[in-house]
């Protein structure tokens, strides 16, 4: 009996003689829609659509286009006019940031598998056709790591993605390459199930990630160039905290002993100080070890009661 592929990508009666060449090749009937978000990008949105239907038609099968205008305030909108026969240009009557626009995207894409690409020509064009390859059965998401031989991320940047990178990969427990790279191909409906808690703003690429790993979806990595971008870039430094705050709730919704565990340890190291203090230095058990040991008890009891509707859900 013929080998059943999992996947929603895939035709649901398919079989791996379906999509596998003789030659050992693997081959996508279904289409691929390409969202690009854009926010006050004229200067570089024109080109990189030239790139991006280019690489598309080498690679081959049904494909579209679709710019998401989130209400730019520069001549964003006009820049796209030449290209009002290839693509599907949306628009928001306000800025809603980045993720929002992506979300809108994904719910209008025709096709079951969608890639996104930044407008901004950071993210190498040529790097699309391996990307959506990778995208096999058992794969739900490929990502372009920003790992490659040429990389260009400003150093005042480099410390924090260091820094949340590490503490998502401890949170999630797997290696993280790249944690918010704005190129990589998914699958539709995979993404579907996680639109109700990914946020509005950059933070989408991250918690999309963390979504797919601590849910033990199959997820990839492939390195790929960055380049500088074209025009000025819209993250902030208080993107950060908000990307810090952002990791412990999406690892606290799927893994919530991964944040309480080691907080309950916590007090209960501080718990036991503050009773040795109290025995031998004061000999008078005080208000603040009792708090202390409260504060221990509740914090376990919180988080086994967390992990218990986790595992429900």
């Amino acid at each position: 009996m013929p080998e059943q592929i999992r996947g929603s990508a895939w035709p649901r009666n398919a079989t791996v003689r379906d999509v596998v060449s003789k030659k050992g090749q693997q081959v996508n009937p279904e289409g691929v829609s390409v969202v690009v978000p854009a926010y006050n990008e004229e200067k570089g949105i024109g080109s990189l659509l030239d790139h991006v239907s280019s690489e598309m038609a080498r690679r081959g099968g049904a494909f579209e286009v679709l710019v998401v205008d989130d209400a730019s305030t520069d001549r964003t909108r006009e820049s796209l006019q030449p290209y009002a026969s290839q693509v599907r240009l949306l628009c928001h009557d306000t800025n809603r940031g980045y993720g929002a626009a992506l979300k809108t995207g994904i719910q209008a894409a025709r096709y079951p598998v969608v890639l996104i690409i930044d407008a901004d020509g950071t993210y190498p064009t040529a790097e699309i056709p391996r990307l959506l390859d990778e995208l096999r059965p058992g794969v739900d998401m490929v990502v372009g790591a920003r790992t490659g031989a040429e990389v260009t991320i400003p150093l005042v940047r480099r410390p924090a993605k260091w820094l949340l990178r590490r503490l998502a990969e401890y949170l999630s427990e797997r290696t993280i390459p790249d944690l918010n790279s704005g190129l990589r191909a998914f699958r539709r409906d995979a993404v579907q199930r996680y639109l109700h808690i990914l946020p509005n703003r950059f933070s989408f690429t991250t918690t999309i990630t963390l979504c797919f790993l601590s849910d033990g979806l199959g997820v990839t990595f492939i390195p790929i160039d960055y380049y500088k971008r074209v025009g000025q870039s819209k993250i902030k430094p208080v993107d950060a905290l908000n990307f810090l705050i952002l990791i412990v709730r999406t690892v606290t919704y799927f893994n919530p002993l991964r944040i309480f565990l080691p907080a309950s340890l916590l007090f209960l190291l501080l718990t036991v100080s503050r009773v040795s203090y109290d025995v031998f230095v004061l000999s008078n058990l005080t208000d603040s070890t009792t708090i202390l040991f409260v504060g221990t008890i509740l914090t376990a009891a919180i988080g086994v009661l967390a992990d218990l509707i986790v595992r429900r859900r």
